[in-house]
């Protein structure tokens, strides 16, 4: 298991403050994949901060698997010292089809909305800041390399 740390997930990247409560904020981060993952590592992609309830968010990139469709990748959180991890509390993708969808994806790719948690108890509120992790369950079988997104929407209250 390797931990890949993307720039806005670093110790020294500020983590996003708090607005005016209950204004929408949003975390984001990235990090590209230079090499076919293996499975158990995990990519650290942003932080939210201590009071930050996660409304959404989703997981976006290039096909990753182009062809095999073997890639499988969830998208949760890192223990906070509060807060337990949860490597797939905003997803259990399961494995990743890159394909175009007619009327919603017109090109090769990934895009997958948040669910989990948020579509199944409701909202998640973290008591102290916390890092969004992606964690790969299978490597690719072919390419492996692309750049992924994730996008967190929060509210403190």
């Amino acid at each position: 298991m390797t931990t890949l740390t993307g720039s806005r997930a670093t110790a020294t990247f500020p983590t996003a403050s708090s607005a005016r409560k209950g204004v929408l904020q949003v975390a984001w981060g990235t990090y590209t994949l230079a090499a076919n993952p293996t499975a158990a590592d995990i990519i650290e992609f942003c932080k939210v901060p201590a009071g930050a309830t996660v409304i959404g968010g989703y997981l976006q990139g290039a096909d990753i698997d182009t062809g095999t469709e073997a890639f499988d990748m969830d998208i949760g959180w890192a223990a906070n010292g509060t807060d337990v991890a949860d490597p797939d509390g905003f997803g259990n993708f399961g494995v990743m089809d890159g394909d175009a969808v007619s009327q919603f994806r017109p090109v090769a790719g990934i895009y997958y909305p948040f669910v989990n948690i948020v579509q199944d108890a409701g909202f998640k509120t973290f008591a102290a800041e916390t890092t969004i992790t992606g964690t790969i369950n299978v490597a690719a079988n072919a390419g492996g390399t692309g750049l992924l997104k994730v996008v967190c929407f929060f509210v403190v209250l």
